[in-house]
């Protein structure tokens, strides 16, 4: 990492290939941050087991802390987050020019207009099922504090990724045999599928998503480290929305019993 850390605090010059290799070291720093990206999201899952396990023996305070550094790490992840997509802005629009490039201060600027756009109801989506996961150990089917029933519905159909399913294929996302996902728009799509899609155009197509007016390139068309694991998510949100509370009532029965 340092060393495209260097290649983007170096001189910038009118020599147009340093535009490549400042997009290249930009997309690195990018996709490293991906990774620790997935690591996060990972100790997450782990965090929100352990703390399923807590509650399961009613220690209150433990939860408690637990969720205080949960919060936390989410802070560290939207700020991961933000800078991946800063770095890789700056990347996509550095120019070269005979003056010194004040990386630092472009940077900064793009985090300030990321985080305006961020992945705040990402993160909020993400506490919140912590949070939920949690409760429902010992209050499955209630409303938590300050919800109505109908939350419960809304929140627990949320899906933490952007599209369910291929707008090519047709095919849920978390069935897809080589899910990709678009480093532009972050569209997910069959990797065949779009692959094709792309060489059909002959040219800049867009994006297949209604309404997406992004285009598509074949090499910003990637599995990224977290889209695995968001698949994993979704799925399991999904196997746990297909199995809702079923309170079975019995008493017609009975006392049709009771008059035979």
């Amino acid at each position: 990492m340092s060393d495209n850390a260097a290649a983007m605090a170096s001189t910038s010059t009118s020599d147009p290939r340093n535009t490549s290799k400042m997009k290249s070291a930009a997309t690195t720093l990018s996709g490293e941050n991906q990774t620790l990206l997935a690591d996060i999201r990972k100790a997450m899952v782990t965090m929100k087991e352990i703390g399923v396990s807590l509650e399961k023996q009613n220690k209150t305070q433990m939860v408690k802390e637990l969720e205080t550094e949960f919060v936390e790490l989410l802070k560290a992840y939207e700020e991961c987050a933000n800078l991946s997509t800063a770095v890789e802005s700056v990347g996509n629009m550095y120019r070269p020019s005979e003056q010194v490039t004040d990386f630092k201060k472009l940077i900064d600027n793009e985090m300030v207009k990321t985080k305006r756009r961020s992945s705040a109801p990402q993160v909020s989506q993400l506490l919140r099922q912590f949070k939920e996961a949690i409760w429902n150990v010992h209050n499955s089917g209630l409303p938590m504090p300050g919800e109505e029933q109908e939350d419960i519905v809304m929140t627990s159909t949320q899906n933490i990724l952007l599209n369910n399913t291929c707008p090519l294929s047709g095919k849920p996302v978390t069935e897809l045999s080589e899910p990709v996902r678009s480093m532009d728009c972050k569209h997910i799509y069959e990797k065949s599928v779009i692959m094709q899609y792309i060489r059909s155009k002959h040219g800049q197509p867009k994006c297949p998503m209604a309404a997406c007016p992004k285009i598509i390139k074949a090499d910003r068309v990637v599995c990224d480290p977290l889209l695995h694991i968001e698949i994993e998510e979704s799925r399991a949100m999904n196997q746990r929305a297909s199995k809702p509370n079923i309170i079975e009532d019995f008493t017609g029965d009975s006392e049709n019993e009771g008059s035979e």
